[in-house]
């Protein structure tokens, strides 16, 4: 019984991990802010989700605090401070790509092959089990890729703002997938940190807004010259 509710578990986190992924090509796939806003609280929401996972079927009860965190940070707090400062800035859009949309989801698609390729390479080198929790390595890795690609090829600092926030979140399954979470001081502290920034930015974000009427990282290139 407990076998098969472990491995009922273990399909569980299957799911989930694909539909985070899932979650960061729509981002990479659209044009809205408040879209990519809200597909990054869908995202955390999946990843704390996946931690209870792993607390209810692997038994790490220090992860608990950490889902938490993600759900009530990264799923509501961040996503609400963002979708306010979109309401003050008045930019809805993405409208310029270094990369347009198409080439965009074919390089994210050679970033999931690459990603599989490497988490087996890591894995075949330590003694893991074929747990779900490992399989998900790979997502971790191309989550952070794919967080990576939005900053390198978005223009509106908001937009690399949930890159940024995109790779965290690979950070943080990764953690899940190979030592079933980072020590609890640690998340918490990178938690609040993650907190804290998303303010700072935020704020700045609007400062850019009101000062140059664009959050196009163009603009500020710009002011080099």
């Amino acid at each position: 019984m407990g076998a098969i509710s472990l491995q009922t578990i273990g399909l569980l986190i299957d799911i989930f991990a694909a539909a985070i992924l899932v979650t960061a090509f729509l981002i990479v796939s659209s044009r809205s802010l408040v879209f990519y806003i809200r597909l990054f609280a869908l995202q955390s929401f999946l990843l704390g989700v996946v931690a209870f996972l792993v607390v209810l079927g692997y038994g790490e009860t220090h992860i608990l605090i950490a889902a938490f965190l993600t759900i009530a940070l990264k799923a509501i707090a961040i996503p609400m401070v963002l979708t306010r400062v979109i309401e003050r800035i008045q930019v809805r859009k993405e409208i310029d790509f270094s990369v347009n949309i198409a080439a965009s989801l074919l390089l994210c698609g050679g970033m999931v092959v690459l990603s599989e390729s490497v988490a087996q390479s890591i894995l075949s080198g330590q003694q893991t089990d074929s747990s779900a929790v490992s399989r998900v390595l790979s997502v971790s890795i191309a989550m952070m890729l794919i967080g990576l690609f939005i900053m390198m090829t978005r223009k509106k600092a908001l937009t690399q703002i949930v890159g940024l926030l995109t790779m965290e979140n690979g950070v943080f399954l990764s953690g899940l997938s190979i030592t079933y979470g980072m020590p609890l001081i640690v998340e918490v502290g990178i938690f609040f940190d993650i907190l804290i920034a998303v303010l700072i930015l935020g704020v700045f974000v609007f400062r850019i807004n009101k000062t140059f009427e664009t959050i196009s990282i163009d603009s500020l290139r710009s002011l080099r010259h």
